[in-house]
């Protein structure tokens, strides 16, 4: 009947993660390449590697994966220079018939060639331009700068050294050879250097020309009115032209090596009018042409980048299919062999999940990947995380606030999961829904405990108490009187301020740590036997579960009966006095501390239960084990019996088969661990739980610090800049200390709450992810 209905329950996708096949793929060699293809497309299938003892270089792949390498190599420098050619991903990709790799490869060869040749050429007319451009910004700037009385012959000098020393400017410079081969001889005087350099250097190289020179130079210079593109970087840079004067043959030297060693271009400017004006216009008419030959490169390269997009997403993904269509596609004369194996390695775990239990999945998975199909954790912990995050935090304004965080998050989901966010603003997302839940349960809770930024409220109705004198903060008065109904809902707002709140609310709080403690750590338990059932271990049924549900609730399960055997009857008993005479004195008289009729006898028989749960739970199961391990390999044969450490219902060809020699020592040990640490942590983890009650304590009297000898204390100044440095030091201390440091202490308890106290119960987490081959997951990654 009991088997019946547990295997009637509906089934839940979160519970048990998806089953798994161990599968061998015969593939034969010229079926695999679109086979792989196929079920790269597919992304259902895990590989596992046999050869992992192997370097790369050792495998007999190692060509093929280096020509997919230099493939991928050249589709992300054609991603790469899409990207900065500011074109839009084809939304659309081009339907054409499956390529073998060698044409994908020789395709993109040619295209990346062709590319690069253009990038090439373009470079070299952009370097051209820009030379042009920076003489005829420098031929604007640097004329007012110079004189055209007694220093002609220096300049016509500078012109012969510096012109013809530029391999780039022989045409332009073609008009002054006239003049310019006819230099003079003349050594003294003054000269000068003209040039363009960056703007961010100027400083620098004046304050260097100025030292080299030891002060024996005239500079000058002016803001060029056009940005000039870096071919490298394709940003915008700002010049500044110069004008450098001096005298002597060794300045001149100096100069010329600081020009150089700060990147700096110089060109030559005739003093003479005429000479400008032709050299102007002949470098203006320079410009024109290479302008347009840089525009008809330019729309040349665009198109060709805008071919390649139109297929670059074909062969990113490369063929679309089945695998059942990988041998007929192939012409192979022999099919492929797909054949269900046995193999000793647990199967890997996966879970389906949304974007909801996500989160909540990955709250697990920090501790553990889930074993093969056991229970998993998140199907709990999307509720019991955040309420019990909620029991420390527990105050409806704080609540709200973050609430409304979350439904920032939540509303502009579409947009941030599209950008690239910071590590922590990608926390924040990530676990949006989880703030949320955290939210929703901090406004219950806040509500139970009737706070709200510290100040509790008439919500539900009116006190049930009132003062028995005319004043309740008076020392001498004798306190509150009941004279209705109880409050509704939550904490009556009367305690609030009263001589006995913080007895009162230490005793609620920390006995309702203690129950909610109790019973996640049942639930863990049952969750135990539901594994046992799942992997047919009737072992792991008797000799831990049973143990383990009456060693817990035979003390701890018992403390909280008292405790609510004391909330319902009124009753004054200590149970400090009952719980620790229990174990002192288990046969004396509870006299004023009884609760119920019949409370001695049931002590004892529930102590007993405890000291027989110990060694029913250390000493049978390693026994068992043994027997059934010698028996089995004498060939006797045995009735269905299934355990977590032995399947007898396998194949008999299976590799489950082949298990090496039962170690009883080991397996003793190791279970004698497990109960002591059971013992011990059924103890420790119900002192635990009482975090929820420390931590909300914490967060109450914060709050109250921080509204009383704050804000109201601010306020009762008549002084609005008093009032408003108040204000501001009270939203400050909410936002950073309450909503952010208490926020994340909490969130890191109910962590460990969930982690050690809940999980340890049932919880094996030395399972592995399913990662299967999927040209999908790849590209995700490599964005």
């Amino acid at each position: 009947m009991e088997r019946r209905f547990v295997d009637n329950l509906p089934p839940m996708d979160l519970m048990r993660s998806e089953k798994m096949t161990s599968v061998q793929l015969i593939i034969p060699v010229e079926s695999a390449h679109r086979a792989v293809s196929y079920l790269g497309e597919v992304g259902l299938l895990q590989f596992r590697d046999l050869n992992a003892d192997k370097s790369p270089f050792q495998r007999t792949f190692v060509n093929q994966v280096k020509r997919c390498a230099e493939m991928s190599r050249k589709l992300r420098f054609f991603k790469d220079q899409i990207s900065k050619a500011s074109l839009l991903s084809s939304a659309h990709p081009v339907i054409q018939s499956d390529i073998e790799l060698e044409e994908l490869e020789r395709q993109l060869a040619e295209h990346e060639n062709e590319l690069m040749e253009m990038n090439a050429n373009g470079e070299k007319l952009r370097l051209s331009y820009n030379e042009l451009l920076e003489f005829k910004l420098v031929l604007q700037k640097a004329v007012g700068f110079l004189v055209s009385s007694g220093s002609h012959a220096v300049s016509e000098r500078e012109l012969d050294e510096n012109v013809y020393s530029k391999d780039d400017y022989v045409e332009t410079a073609s008009l002054l050879e006239q003049e310019m081969r006819s230099g003079r001889s003349d050594q003294s005087g003054l000269r000068f250097i003209s040039g363009i350099i960056c703007k961010s250097k100027v400083l620098r190289f004046e304050r260097i020309l100025f030292r080299a020179t030891r002060g024996n130079m005239l500079f000058n210079q002016a803001s060029a009115d056009e940005e000039i593109m870096d071919p490298v970087s394709s940003e915008m840079v700002e010049k500044t032209v110069f004008v450098v004067f001096f005298s002597g043959e060794q300045a001149k030297t100096k100069i010329l090596k600081i020009c150089e060693a700060f990147g700096a271009n110089f060109y030559p400017v005739p003093e003479d009018i005429t000479k400008q004006r032709q050299i102007t216009r002949e470098v203006s008419s320079r410009l024109g042409e290479l302008e347009a030959t840089l525009d008809a490169g330019m729309r040349h390269r665009n198109k060709a980048l805008a071919s390649i997009n139109i297929h670059l997403a074909k062969w990113i993904s490369m063929i679309q299919a089945a695998l059942q269509r990988a041998t007929f596609d192939s012409n192979s004369q022999v099919g492929i062999i797909f054949h269900v194996m046995d193999a000793v390695e647990s199967p890997p775990t996966y879970f389906r999940t949304n974007k909801f239990t996500n989160a909540f999945q990955e709250i697990v998975d920090a501790y553990g990947v889930a074993r093969y199909q056991e229970a998993n954790p998140s199907v709990y912990t999307v509720v019991t995380f955040p309420f019990l995050f909620a029991v420390m935090f527990g105050d409806w304004g704080h609540g709200i606030c973050l609430l409304l965080g979350a439904l920032v998050l939540i509303a502009r989901e579409s947009k941030l999961g599209t950008r690239k966010l910071g590590s922590f603003m990608e926390m924040l997302y990530g676990g949006r829904y989880v703030l949320l839940l955290m939210s929703l349960f901090s406004i219950y809770c806040g509500l139970i405990y009737n706070e709200f930024f510290s100040v509790p409220f008439h919500i539900f109705g009116g006190s049930a108490y009132k003062c028995r004198e005319t004043s309740c903060g008076d020392a001498k008065t004798t306190g509150l009187v009941k004279y209705q109904d109880p409050y509704p809902f939550g904490v009556d707002p009367s305690w609030r301020g009263s001589r006995s709140e913080l007895p009162f609310l230490n005793s609620l709080k920390m006995k309702m740590s203690i129950l909610l403690g109790v019973a996640q750590m049942n639930l863990g338990i049952i969750l135990s036997y539901f594994n046992g059932r799942f992997f047919g271990s009737s072992l792991d049924i008797r000799y831990q579960f049973v143990p383990q549900m009456i060693f817990l609730n035979s003390l701890f399960g018992y403390l909280s009966l008292l405790i609510i055997t004391k909330w319902c009857t009124g009753s004054q008993a200590d149970l400090y006095h009952v719980i620790i005479y229990m174990f002192l004195s288990p046969t004396d008289d509870l006299g004023e501390n009884q609760l119920f009729w019949g409370q001695r006898p049931l002590q004892i028989i529930l102590l007993l239960l405890a000291l027989i749960a110990v060694p029913w739970m250390l000493f049978p199961k390693p026994f068992i084990l043994k027997r059934l391990h010698t028996e089995r390999f004498q060939g006797r044969t045995y009735g269905i019996l299934g355990t977590s450490e032995m399947d007898l219902e396998v194949e008999p060809d299976s590799e489950r088969l082949h298990y090496e020699d039962f170690n009883f020592s080991e397996v003793f040990v190791h279970q004698m661990i497990h109960s002591i640490e059971f013992v011990l942590g059924a103890v420790s983890n119900t002192a635990s739980y009482l975090r929820l009650w420390a931590l909300s304590l914490a967060h109450s009297e914060l709050s109250t610090v921080f509204y009383e000898k704050v804000l109201l204390l601010a306020w009762g100044y008549d002084n609005i800049i008093i009032r408003l440095v108040g204000l501001a030091v009270f939203a400050f201390a909410t936002a950073f200390i309450l909503l952010m440091m208490e926020t994340l202490s909490a969130f890191l308890h109910a962590l460990r709450l969930h982690w050690v106290e809940f999980q340890n119960k049932f919880y094996h987490g030395d399972g592995y992810k399913f990662r299967p081959f999927s040209f999908t997951t790849l590209t995700e990654d490599e964005d």
